[in-house]
């Protein structure tokens, strides 16, 4: 994964480094089980010292996104997303498997037969459920999902997520990143399939480099968009004096748009913007999340 260090910058250069390699994790340019880099690697990469780069993973551990092995070093942590199976294992032997553990735990042969009917009976789902417990990423979320399906798209807090009768009917979904959250809290019969957000390296290799003059203007009215912009933007060399940010919950956040030279904004908030504004949308999303989804709701 590529990462970018500003030390002309007043954000810290850890933080500069969190952000960035969470970003990486939540778009899986990082994987679980994946080894970071050495705080020596990157020490000597970026010259800087490698207390740096060590304080950043250790806020990485306890945050719960990395984990450190002794003698070994630092490891992408994979998430609860969802119990794993082993890819190899067959059909069959999936399917003894299930008939072992449900006669284990004293359900009937009857029993298993009736509620595997019950199972196949039901009608496929026929609107998506987004589950977030950020109000304002839900909002994103929700806007980015329904351009990918005709199907009514809602969006529910982990509070409704817990209660099974708002899910009944429908096809839940979540970012990576909340999965440990969000797991905990739905039944077992209640799958949620975890999508991956946008690559921040893959979306800044495919944009022109600005000019040096250039000012920015990131409106979004989560606080976290925000945030992790201008500290991408940051790390990319652009100056904390090119960068505006304003908070679209605020009144007047869109007054002089039309004067701005580059806007960057999120899904939601883009719909609401002046006529004759063209910002630059960042997608929470990946296109490849994006993707899989609309297959498996089609």
């Amino acid at each position: 994964m590529k990462l970018w260090l500003s030390k002309s910058s007043d954000v810290p250069l850890h933080e500069q480094l969190v952000t960035q390699l969470i970003l990486g994790m939540v778009s899986a340019d990082l994987v679980p089980g994946e080894q970071l880099p050495s705080t020596g690697e990157l020490g000597r990469r970026f010259q800087i010292h490698p207390n740096t780069v060590r304080a950043a993973y250790r806020e990485l551990v306890l945050r719960g996104w990395a984990e450190w092995k002794q003698g070994s070093g630092y490891y992408v942590r994979a998430l609860n997303a969802q119990s794993k199976i082993d890819e190899d294992t067959d059909l069959d032997h999936l399917i003894s498997t299930f008939f072992r553990l449900a006669r284990d735990r004293g359900f009937s042969l009857q029993e298993i037969q009736s509620r595997i009917s019950r199972w196949f009976s039901l009608q496929p789902p026929d609107h998506i459920v987004v589950i977030e417990p950020d109000v304002e990423l839900r909002k994103i979320l929700v806007t980015e999902v329904s351009e990918v399906t005709s199907k009514k798209v809602i969006g529910a807090s982990i509070d409704d997520a817990a209660n099974v009768q708002n899910l009944m009917g429908g096809f839940c979904v979540a970012l990576y990143d909340s999965a440990e959250e969000i797991r905990p809290v739905l039944l077992p019969e209640i799958s949620c399939t975890f999508l991956h957000s946008q690559s921040v390296p893959k979306v800044l290799e495919s944009q022109p480099e600005p000019d040096p003059d250039t000012l920015f203007t990131v409106i979004s009215r989560w606080p976290d968009f925000l945030h992790w912009a201008r500290t991408t933007l940051v790390s990319v060399g652009i100056s904390t004096d090119a960068i505006e940010l304003r908070d679209a919950k605020k009144k007047g956040w869109d007054r002089g748009l039309s004067s701005r030279q580059f806007i960057i904004t999120d899904s939601f908030l883009v719909r609401h913007f002046p006529k004759g504004c063209q910002p630059k949308v960042f997608q929470i999303i990946s296109d490849e999340s994006l993707v899989e989804l609309k297959s498996l709701i089609l």
